[in-house]
């Protein structure tokens, strides 16, 4: 099945400098993704940001005082629309890299990916919700992998 975004989703980068690739075949996964979880996307917005830029949306939102990969905002007052923002942050998702093993490009993903889900509605604060979360994250990152868009596929 072949969704093509038609929900705004945008990218920004603050205090860091970065590029993503592939940006149409992401937005065209990412509005898949919601569709599959049943989730009107109207607008959504990742901001890539640094360590420090995400431990002070972390502080003065949530009351976290510590560093964190990503933090999502779902500022929609529907259960089934999402209008979100998502943060990353590019240096702690560099460093989790490192730390398990994994490519730069597969951990953005995993964590990009996270932070929809997080939108969708999974939670990650006990053990069994982490298993569903990283089961979601997993089958989302094998899908995204091997998912070629047919108007990208000439015969």
């Amino acid at each position: 099945m072949v969704v093509k975004s038609r929900a705004p989703i945008r990218f920004f980068f603050k205090e860091v400098s970065a590029s993503l690739r592939n940006r149409k075949k992401l937005k065209d996964f990412l509005s898949f993704l919601f569709k599959r979880e049943k989730k009107k996307l109207n607008t959504l917005n990742y901001i890539f940001c640094s360590d420090k830029f995400l431990l002070e949306i972390n502080r003065a939102y949530l009351k976290h005082d510590y560093y964190t990969d990503v933090v999502s905002f779902n500022l929609s007052n529907s259960p089934t629309e999402v209008i979100g923002e998502i943060y990353i942050s590019l240096q702690r998702v560099k460093n989790n890299a490192d730390q398990f093993g994994q490519t730069f490009n597969k951990e953005l993903h995993r964590v990009i990916f996270h932070g929809a889900l997080h939108l969708c509605g999974y939670r990650d604060k006990t053990k069994k919700e982490q298993l569903q979360m990283r089961k979601k994250e997993e089958q989302y990152l094998r899908q995204y992998f091997n998912w070629v868009p047919r108007d990208t596929v000439s015969l």
